[in-house]
C-alpha cells in the first residue's frame, strides 16, 4: 500500500476543523433553518474533506448538506470547495426514472395524444425500400424509371419515410400514392406476431369464456372475416350480445353467442278449450217452428180453416 492511499483514508486535520466554514456555506447554499447539526466527515482525498450536515427540509427526510473543502500543499488556509445536496443512506428517493416508450400501457392514450413510433421499431419495416427488383409489370419498374427519364421526371430516391410529405409530381411516391400503396411503413413479422399473441390472449381459446363456449367463432354466422395473414386466424366479432362485440376475436374463440348454438323452440300452442267462451250463442227472436208440442200443418187448407 503507498503512502499516498495512508494518507487519503486519514482526514487532513486542518480541513477536518473547519467545520465553521463548511456550515456557513451549507447555510448560504440552502434555505433559512434546514442546515442541521454535523454528521460526520468523509476524506475525498489529500488535503480534500466532505462535512455533512442534517436536512431539516421535509421534503428531503435523509438527505445530507455536503460541504467539501481544501487546502493547498504547505498551505494553512482552508478554501471552500462545493457544496451539494446529496442523499444519505436512509434518504427518501424518486422511483428509478423510466422512458415514456416503457412506461406506456394500453389505453393510456386520450382524444388529442400523440404517440410517436421510434424510426428502428421492430414492429414495423419499410413499405417501399426500392432495394428490390421489382416485377415488369409494375407502376415503378425500370421501364417507368426509363420513362419518368426520358420525360424528365423527378424520381425521388429513398425510403417513403425520408421523402416530403407532398411528393412530387411525377416521382415515384406520387405515383405510389396515387394508387393507393404509400404507406412508408407496415407491419413487419415481429410485429404480426406480437398483434397475435395480444389478440390470442384476450379473445383465444384458454380465456374461460372459450371453454364453457358451445362452439367455436370459425362456424359463427357473426364472425366477420378480415384480410391479410391475419385472417386465417382471426375475425371481427359482429354479435352485438357477445362479449367480444366489434373486438378481433380468434377463430378458436367462442361463447353463449354463437349463431348455431340452439334453435330456439317454437311457441307452444294452447289445447282446445272445454267450455269455449271466446263464442258468441245465437238467441232467436220468434220461436222455432218445430219447436212446440203441434206440429206444423203442411196442408195449406188446413191452415187456413184451423182445428178443432
Amino acid at each position: 500500500m503507498s503512502a499516498a492511499t495512508t494518507r487519503s483514508r486519514t482526514p487532513d486535520r486542518l480541513c477536518a476543523e473547519a467545520i465553521d466554514l463548511a456550515r456557513t456555506a451549507a447555510e448560504e447554499a440552502a434555505a433559512p433553518g434546514v442546515v442541521g447539526e454535523h454528521t460526520g466527515t468523509v476524506s475525498e482525498g489529500d488535503r480534500v474533506v466532505t462535512h455533512f450536515f442534517e436536512c431539516k427540509d421535509p421534503g428531503y427526510r435523509g438527505w445530507r448538506w455536503a460541504a467539501t473543502v481544501a487546502r493547498a500543499s504547505r498551505a494553512k488556509i482552508v478554501t471552500l470547495d462545493e457544496v451539494v445536496l446529496l442523499p444519505g443512506p436512509d434518504a427518501l428517493l424518486a422511483p428509478e426514472w423510466v422512458p415514456w416508450s416503457e412506461r406506456l400501457r394500453p389505453g393510456d392514450m386520450g382524444p388529442g395524444d400523440l404517440l410517436p413510433t421510434d424510426q428502428e421499431d421492430l414492429r414495423l419495416e419499410p413499405g417501399y425500400t426500392g432495394d428490390e427488383e421489382p416485377v415488369p409489370n409494375s407502376p415503378v419498374s425500370e421501364e417507368m424509371a426509363e420513362l419518368a427519364e426520358a420525360e424528365d421526371a423527378d424520381v425521388t430516391p429513398g425510403t417513403p419515410a425520408e421523402q416530403p410529405t407532398t411528393p412530387t409530381r411525377g416521382s415515384i411516391a406520387a405515383l405510389a400514392e396515387e394508387l393507393g400503396m404509400r404507406r412508408a411503413r407496415v407491419l413487419s413479422r415481429y410485429g404480426l406476431h406480437l398483434a397475435a399473441d395480444r389478440w390470442e390472449e384476450s379473445f383465444g381459446p384458454g380465456t374461460p369464456m372459450a371453454q364453457a363456449a358451445p362452439a367455436t367463432c370459425v362456424t359463427c354466422g357473426f364472425l366477420n372475416p378480415i384480410g391479410g395473414s391475419l385472417g386465417q386466424a382471426f375475425g371481427v366479432c359482429a354479435n352485438e350480445f357477445s362479449p367480444a362485440d366489434g373486438r378481433v376475436v380468434s377463430l378458436s374463440y367462442g361463447c353463449g353467442g354463437h349463431s348455431e348454438a340452439a334453435v330456439m323452440p317454437k311457441p307452444p300452442q294452447p289445447s282446445a278449450p272445454v267450455v269455449d267462451e271466446t263464442l258468441i250463442d245465437a238467441f232467436p227472436l220468434r220461436p222455432s217452428p218445430d219447436s212446440g208440442s203441434v206440429p206444423d200443418p203442411q196442408d195449406a187448407t188446413a191452415a187456413e180453416l184451423g182445428h178443432s
